[in-house]
C-alpha cells in the first residue's frame, strides 16, 4: 500500500515514516497542504495521513480540494486539535478518519488496515490466488502452504497484482507502486522483480502484455 503522509513537524514526520516503512508501506511524505495536493494530482496513492495544522493550505482545505476533485483517497486525520469542533469541521470535508495525537503505532496500524479495506485497497486481512495467500496484516507470504521470503518491493509487486487480478499495469504505475520519491530506479529493475516472482511461484503468475504492461495469470484453475 502506498501511502502520502502529509506532517510539517520534521521529527514525527521523519519518525512516522519510519515506522510505517518498516510496516512494509511505501511512504512519501510532504510538510505543506500545496505539496500535498501537488502531489496526490500527479500520482497515485492508496491512502493519505492528513495532520490539520499545516502553514499555509491546512490540512482541511486540502481535504475539501481532494474532495471536490472526486479523488476515491481514503483520508485517516493525525492532529492534536482535540475540540469536537474540529473533528466534525474535518469529518465534514471529507475525511473517512480521525486520530489524535499522541497515538498508539498499532492503533495507527489498525486504522490503516480498516480504511483500506474500506477504500478497496484490500476487502480482507488476506489476499489469496490458488495456492498463494498474502497475509496484509503480518505481510507474510505462503505458496502450498510453506513460507516464501520476498524483498520488499517484491512483496509491494506482488500485493498490487493480488489487489487487482484483472488490472494490466504499466510499467510506470508498477514502478510508481514500488518506489518511494527519491528512490532510484534502475532501467531493468521492474523485470528483475516479476522474474523474481515468476521464480519463487511458477512462471505464468504474471503475464506480459506486449506493448502495454504486466498482469496476473486469472486463466489459471484455483
Amino acid at each position: 500500500m502506498r501511502l502520502l503522509l502529509v506532517e510539517d513537524d520534521p521529527m514525527l514526520g521523519k519518525s512516522l515514516q519510519q515506522a510505517l516503512q518498516a510496516q512494509q508501506y511505501l511512504v512519501d511524505w510532504v510538510q505543506t497542504g500545496i505539496a500535498a495536493l501537488s502531489a496526490l494530482q500527479a500520482e497515485h496513492f492508496d491512502l493519505a495521513l492528513m495532520d490539520l495544522g499545516l502553514p499555509g493550505l491546512d490540512g482541511v482545505r486540502v481535504i475539501e480540494e481532494v474532495r471536490s476533485q472526486k479523488m476515491p483517497l481514503p483520508i485517516l486525520i493525525l492532529t492534536a486539535r482535540d475540540s469536537v469542533q474540529d473533528k466534525i469541521r474535518g469529518l465534514d470535508a471529507g475525511a473517512d478518519d480521525y486520530l489524535l495525537k499522541p497515538f498508539d503505532l498499532n492503533e495507527l496500524f489498525a486504522r490503516l488496515r480498516a480504511l483500506g479495506r474500506r477504500g478497496g485497497v484490500a476487502v480482507a486481512n488476506e489476499l489469496q490466488y490458488g495456492d498463494i495467500v498474502l497475509d496484509l496484516a503480518s505481510h507474510d507470504v505462503r505458496y502450498q502452504g510453506q513460507l516464501v521470503s520476498l524483498s520488499r518491493r517484491e512483496l509491494r509487486l506482488l500485493e498490487v497484482f493480488l489487489g487487482r487480478p484483472g488490472q494490466v499495469f504499466t510499467r510506470q504505475q508498477l514502478e510508481q507502486a514500488m518506489y518511494g520519491w527519491g528512490e532510484e530506479v534502475e532501467s531493468n529493475a521492474l523485470e528483475v522483480h516479476i522474474h523474481h516472482l515468476r521464480k519463487k511461484f511458477f512462471n505464468d503468475i504474471i503475464l506480459t502484455v506486449r506493448g502495454v504492461g504486466y498482469r496476473l495469470n486469472t486463466g489459471i484453475a484455483m
